[in-house]
Formats: C-alpha cells, structure tokens, sequence
C-alpha cells in the first residue's frame, strides 16, 4: 500500500515546530509498524512547496491512501487541496486528522473526506482505517462516509505512552523550519539562526485552562515517555544531525517534578551538554528545579501567565494559575539567578481585560527581567460544525474573531499585539553555540 502523509500547503498564522510534529510522528509509528508500507511524508506547510509540485507529487504516485493534517489555522487550502486530489489521484482514500477536527469532525465533511478523525492518538486511529483497508477490523475514532451520509465509529484507542515512536529526524525539513524563525519579533517558539531538536514527551494536561485544546485532544491525564527513552533519542538525533538547542515538548513540562530531576540528572551524568528549553506553569517551578535545569543546560522557560489583572485572571484562568501569580517575582530572580531566559505567554482580549491591563502586565514582565509572547484570546469553543472555511478562518489568534469593522480599542490592541514598541529581543541565543552545518 502506499501512503502519503501530508499537511496541505498554507501560509501559517505562526510558526511552532512541535504543532508539525504529529505528521512525522505518525509516520514512523506506521513505519515501525506496518513496514510493508511505502509511507511519503511531507510537510507543505513551511513555505517550501507550491501547488504545481502538488500535482508533480499526485500524478507520480500512485496514492491508495492521502492523509492531510489539519489544524485550526490550516484549513484555508482544504478545498484546492482535496480538489487537487480528486483530479490527480481520483482513486485515493482521502482522510484528515489534526486538532481541529479533534474539536470539530463535522466541520470536515464540506470536503468529502473518506474518513475523519476525532477520537484517540493519531497513530493508532491511523493505523487501524489503514488496517481495515487492508481487511481488518473497522477503524474507531473516525466519522466515516457511506452512501447514507457519515457514520460514527466512536472513540478511538489512546496508546500508552511507550508505544509513541519519535519522529524521524532524517525527513524532518529543519532548513525551511529554520527560515521559519528568523525573525524573533514573531515570538513564537523558535530561536533565531539555531537549529532547534524537538523532543515530543508528553500529552495530556490536568490544569483545565478553558481556551485550551490539550484535555480534548490528548486527554486530562498526562501520559509522559521515559526518561531513558528521551535520552536515547536524543543521542541518536545529535548523532544524525547539527541541532544546536533541544525543545521539550509537553503542555506542562514539570508537572512530574521527579521525572525533570530524573531528565536532568541523566543529561549531566552523560554529559548531553546541548542547551534546552521548555514550557511549564508557575505552579510546578521551585528553587530545585530551576536550578537542577539550569545545571543540565535549560536556557529558557516559558510559562502561561495570561495576565496579572487580579480580576481578569480569577474570571477567566483556573484556580492554581490565578494562586501562583504570586511566585512571577521570585521565579523571575530564580531564572536570573540562574542564567535562564524567562519568556511569558500573554492573552490579549480575555473577557474583562483592556489596554491599560495589558500595558501593566507587559511592564511588570519587563521589569521582572523576563520577555514576552502574546497571543489573542480566541475561543475555539466557538467553532460550530456548520461553520464555512471562511468563517473558521477568523480564529486565528491574531484577529478577534468578529467581521465587524475595528473600533479605536480594537486597533490599539492589534498595535500592541503586532508593534514593537513593547517587544523586547531575546539574548538566549548568546548561550547557544552555532555548530558548522
């Protein structure tokens, strides 16, 4: 059978490596285990491919199965996309998955996908329609068309963790993802002229943000690999390639306080001297911890600090994130103190919020020696299954999700969001040393 893993082409609203990840993870899932498959996997997305090697790559293959991730800001090509598909390769089973129709399946049935998953781990959803293809059982997880319209399968099978496999780094495009994070004014992720490794190593978050998509997607209990798995992987990847910094990726980094001991204990025992950064919450960082990452080489830690608008902050974040505000002060000094970049995610437009608020928050990051990333609330909850491209388009997180002309405190929120008065350069890079590719 062969395959084609791929995420359309599309001009991304940002750019975060770990959200391209599940296409190459899926990958070598189906690799490892279904090997005789011939699996293509391609990421279109990065500003690296144009239409025209679209139908080079359909009329040259024989495709028995396309599967295109989806996200809730790549949706804007589904229908070229698919149309493509259906006139170069009219034969293929088409099927989509990803985190928007992880929250929204029906949304997909306007392109007439054969089957669409919302239910599971990608890997085993996947791997199961790919097996009932080839005569096995039928699929979980999936709306699945039919003469009579589509029809639920119901939920899928979620993997314990040690079944994940890591992605390939040798198909991974890090060049163009490396063009990706040039311009550090975009804030979002990336450090400009590294090369960045992402190490995938949980899913699952219990914390209960309501913007948030974890808990839908991957589940309200972390699953985390192991340590050793993690170490293994990351010998191997530095062994195959020049990567110059490491990106653990996880929705709340040290929520398993002993496993980041464990990591960090293990990384200085073998001298994996390769600088390192993470995303975590206030609520899960202490004089310890910070300072046993530092020893093991973390340079930056990110965290979800929304707002320090008391009032905003208790109408709007969940009980432990509005209780650890409080700590901003003393982690910041702790991340000083140890030679770690400070770097805070910011919600411009949280129901309560204004610009003086967000003003206030901004300095009192500043001021905290600490950088930060804004992003405008949008509320994914509000996609609705009769919802068109175009209508889903507006949830971008760089827009508020209206099609009313802007009023003078709309804009003043989009020249706070996207100026430069406030933004503030990273240094991090000075702390990582450029390795000859």
């Amino acid at each position: 059978m062969n395959v084609l893993l791929i995420i359309p082409p599309y001009i991304p609203s940002y750019f975060n490596a770990g959200h391209h990840l599940p296409i190459f993870q899926v990958s070598a899932y189906l690799k490892k285990k279904l090997p005789e498959l011939k699996v293509t996997t391609l990421d279109a997305a990065v500003l690296n491919v144009n239409w025209k090697n679209i139908c080079e790559l359909l009329i040259n293959n024989d495709f028995d199965v396309i599967i295109a991730m989806n996200d809730f800001d790549g949706v804007d090509t589904f229908s070229r996309f698919v149309h493509y598909c259906k006139k170069m390769t009219p034969r293929s089973k088409l099927l989509t998955f990803g985190r928007l129709s992880k929250q929204n399946p029906q949304v997909f049935k306007q392109f007439d996908f054969d089957a669409i998953h919302y239910s599971g781990d990608y890997e085993s959803g996947i791997h199961d329609y790919l097996i009932e293809i080839m005569g096995g059982e039928p699929a979980k997880g999936f709306l699945i068309k039919t003469a009579q319209g589509y029809h639920d399968r119901g939920n899928g099978r979620m993997l314990d963790c040690e079944a994940w496999v890591f992605p390939d780094v040798d198909i991974i495009p890090y060049t163009h993802y490396d063009k990706m994070y040039l311009d550090d004014f975009n804030k979002f992720c990336g450090i400009p002229n590294r090369r960045e490794l992402v190490v995938p190593i949980a899913r699952g978050c219990s914390i209960g943000c309501h913007y948030c998509d974890v808990p839908i997607m991957q589940g309200k209990n972390e699953r985390r690999v192991s340590v050793s798995s993690v170490i293994d992987y990351i010998q191997d990847s530095l062994s195959k390639g020049q990567f110059e910094y490491v990106t653990f990726y996880a929705p709340t980094f040290t929520l398993n306080k002993k496993w980041v001991l464990e990591l960090c204990d293990k990384m200085i025992e073998k001298e994996i001297t390769i600088p390192w950064k993470c995303v975590t919450t206030l609520s899960f960082l202490d004089e310890k911890l910070i300072r046993r990452m530092s020893q093991a080489k973390c340079i930056r830690i990110s965290l979800g600090v929304e707002t320090i608008e008391t009032a905003v902050a208790e109408s709007n974040l969940p009980k432990m994130k509005t209780m650890a505000l409080r700590k901003i002060e003393d982690v910041s000094a702790l991340c000083r103190d140890h030679h770690i970049e400070l770097n805070c995610f910011i919600m411009m437009g949280l129901p309560g919020d204004s610009i003086d608020g967000l003003k206030r928050t901004i300095k009192y990051i500043h001021d905290n020696n600490a950088r930060y990333r804004p992003t405008i609330f949008t509320s994914y909850h509000e996609i609705t299954d009769d919802m068109t491209v175009e209508d889903i388009s507006l949830y971008n997180r760089q827009l508020f999700s209206t099609r009313d002309y802007p009023d003078a405190q709309e804009m003043e929120y989009y020249r706070l969001f996207h100026g430069y008065e406030y933004k503030k350069v990273t240094t991090v890079d000075d702390n990582i040393p450029v390795s000859t590719r």
